[in-house]
């Protein structure tokens, strides 16, 4: 996006954090918001913004922690994570999050869709993530691990499956062509 903040690209004449915001707010009882960076940029909002807690641009494991760690200064058991580029996630993401996770343990899910073969296509960014696992999580970043599925499979992660749809629910915009489609309502079509 020619190194702007997506975040707050604009999509139908809002920031494509209002989107998300919109879709995610009735499903959950607190939002806050992982960004590095100056905090100032979402004065607006009147969110907590959280910075990676742990160094070296770790990816989106990184901030999955920082929710983590957020979530336990506030006593909450889970958090839900969802990408700012995304702004047509499902609005019932949370409660098939849940559906996804009952009866385990240390509750774990992530998002997929079937692709045009029926193969699974994981949405790692979208994920419900239990709070008595970060310190495990911790070490992990710490140790070098970067990928997303390789930590929840090693967990036992649940997939929440959502259907393939057109428009598909999770399309993000990487592009100023992703933003193009996403302005035309074509982004189902792609």
């Amino acid at each position: 996006m020619g190194g702007r903040d997506k975040a707050m690209v604009r999509l139908a004449g809002r920031p494509l954090l209002d989107h998300v915001l919109e879709r995610l707010s009735p499903q959950v009882a607190r939002v806050a918001l992982n960004a590095n960076g100056d905090p100032a940029r979402f004065a607006g909002y009147g969110l907590p913004v959280r910075a990676d807690t742990v160094g070296g641009f770790c990816g989106p494991l990184a901030g999955v922690l920082a929710g983590l760690d957020w979530a336990a200064e506030t006593g909450a058991d889970s958090i839900v994570t969802a990408a700012a580029d995304t702004p047509f996630f499902p609005d019932d993401l949370v409660a098939r999050l849940r559906a996804a996770a009952a009866g385990m343990a240390h509750p774990l899910a992530l998002a997929a869709t079937p692709d045009p073969a029926g193969d699974l296509r994981a949405h790692p960014t979208f994920g419900l993530w239990p709070v008595a696992l970060r310190e495990d999580l911790r070490a992990a970043l710490q140790g070098g691990l970067r990928k997303v599925v390789l930590w929840t499979r090693a967990h036992g992660a649940a997939t929440a499956v959502f259907p393939s749809a057109t428009p598909d629910p999770f399309f993000n915009v990487n592009t100023p062509e992703d933003l193009a489609l996403a302005e035309s309502g074509a982004w189902g079509d792609r």
